[in-house]
C-alpha cells in the first residue's frame, strides 16, 4: 500500500515522505480498515519531531472513515465493505491506505453521516466525553474553563461540557483574532491569555488544558474548593511547571492527566462506547465539527505544519486514493 510516513525527526515539512509501506493485517479482535479519510491532529507534529516515543518508518494518523477490509479472529457484527469510523490511536496508521484498529474502537458510520465529517470526530470528540464525564466527573451545573478553546480539541470541549449540563462555560485563547469564533462554539466568554493574571479567582470547577506552560499553574488559582484541573497535553512544549501537593491538599483540589492513547490501550470497551456516541452526536447535529479544509494525503506535512504553527480553525481532513 501507499503510505504518509515518518522517516525522520526533522519536523513534518522534511520529516514526513509518501512512499509504499507494508500492508498491515488484522490480529485477534482487530479490523483493518481501508480508509478513505484520515483527521489531522496536533500530535502528528509531535511524532514528527520525535516527541513521543516511535520507532521510524512510522505512519501516523489516529482517527479515520472508511471501510471494512478484514476482519480478526473472534470479531462479529461488521462484514467487508461496511462503512465504519475508526480510531487508530493505539497504533496509528490513519495515513496509509490500510489502518488496522481494535474492535472496541471501530464504529459504524450513520447514515447521512459525510465520512468527511466523521474522519474528524473520533480523537478530539471522544476525548471531551471522555475526559469530562470519566476522569472529571463533571457534574450538572458546574463551571468549566477551557485552554486553546478554538482549536480541535477546544472546540469539542466547550460544546460536551454544555451538552453534560454545564452551567458556565469560558474558553481561553491566545489570539484576540479567535474571541469570536469562541463565542460562536457557544462558550459564555471568550478569555485572551493575559487575562488570567487578573481573574477573580476559585470561580471553576474544572479546567481543561492541552496548553500546558505557566498558563497551568495561574489556572490553578481558578479552581474552588473540589475543582479538578485536567492536563491534557503540552501544546506550549514550554518549561515544567511545579505544582505544591502541600497547595493541592490544603485547597482541596486536583490535577488529573488524561491522555487517549493510554487510556483506549488498558480500557478500550469504556473509550469505544464514547467514540460510538460522538459519531452518533455528531450525526444528530448535537456536536459541531468544523472541517475547514480537506486535502489529499500527498499534502500531509503542509497540514501538520499548519496545525502546530497554530494557524488553522477546526479540522484538517486528508483524503486517500485507493488506486
Amino acid at each position: 500500500m501507499k503510505a504518509m510516513q515518518i522517516v525522520s525527526f526533522d519536523g513534518p515539512l522534511s520529516g514526513l515522505r509518501y512512499q509504499e509501506a507494508p500492508t498491515p493485517e488484522p490480529g485477534p479482535g482487530q479490523i483493518a480498515v481501508d480508509v478513505d479519510h484520515a483527521g489531522v491532529g496536533y500530535v502528528e507534529a509531535l511524532f514528527t519531531e520525535g516527541l513521543v516515543p516511535i520507532d521510524l518508518p512510522w505512519t501516523p494518523g489516529l482517527e479515520v472513515s472508511g471501510r471494512v477490509r478484514a476482519l480478526g479472529d473472534g470479531v462479529d457484527g461488521y462484514r467487508v465493505g461496511d462503512a465504519v469510523v475508526a480510531l487508530t490511536i493505539t497504533g496509528g496508521g490513519g495515513y496509509g491506505q490500510v489502518a488496522v484498529a481494535p474492535a472496541e474502537l471501530v464504529t459504524s458510520l450513520p447514515a447521512g453521516l459525510d465520512p468527511v465529517l466523521a474522519a474528524a470526530v473520533p480523537a478530539n470528540s471522544t476525548t471531551a466525553l471522555v475526559a469530562l464525564e470519566e476522569i472529571a466527573h463533571l457534574r450538572r451545573g458546574e463551571s468549566v474553563l477551557v485552554h486553546a478553546a478554538a482549536g480541535g480539541l477546544g472546540s469539542q470541549m466547550g460544546q460536551v461540557a454544555r451538552l453534560l449540563g454545564a452551567g458556565r462555560v469560558v474558553g481561553v485563547t491566545r489570539s484576540e483574532a479567535k474571541r469570536q469564533e469562541i463565542l460562536d462554539l457557544g462558550y459564555d466568554e471568550a478569555w485572551l491569555t493575559e487575562e488570567l493574571d487578573d481573574a477573580e479567582p476559585a470561580q471553576f470547577d474544572v479546567v481543561a488544558d492541552p496548553v500546558a506552560g505557566p498558563a497551568r499553574l495561574r489556572s490553578l488559582d481558578l479552581l474552588r474548593t473540589g475543582g479538578r484541573l485536567l492536563a491534557l497535553g503540552d501544546a506550549s512544549q514550554a518549561q515544567e511547571q511545579q505544582v505544591s501537593t502541600t497547595s493541592l491538599w490544603l485547597r482541596g483540589i486536583g490535577v488529573i492527566g488524561f491522555n487517549l492513547g493510554a487510556f483506549s490501550r488498558v480500557s478500550p470497551a469504556l473509550v469505544g462506547r464514547h467514540l460510538r456516541r460522538a459519531v452518533e452526536l455528531v450525526a444528530s447535529g448535537e456536536l459541531r465539527v468544523h472541517v475547514t479544509d480537506r486535502l489529499p494525503i500527498q499534502e500531509a506535512a503542509q497540514a501538520v505544519a499548519a496545525v502546530r504553527a497554530g494557524t488553522t480553525t477546526g479540522k484538517i481532513v486528508l483524503t486517500h486514493s485507493q488506486d
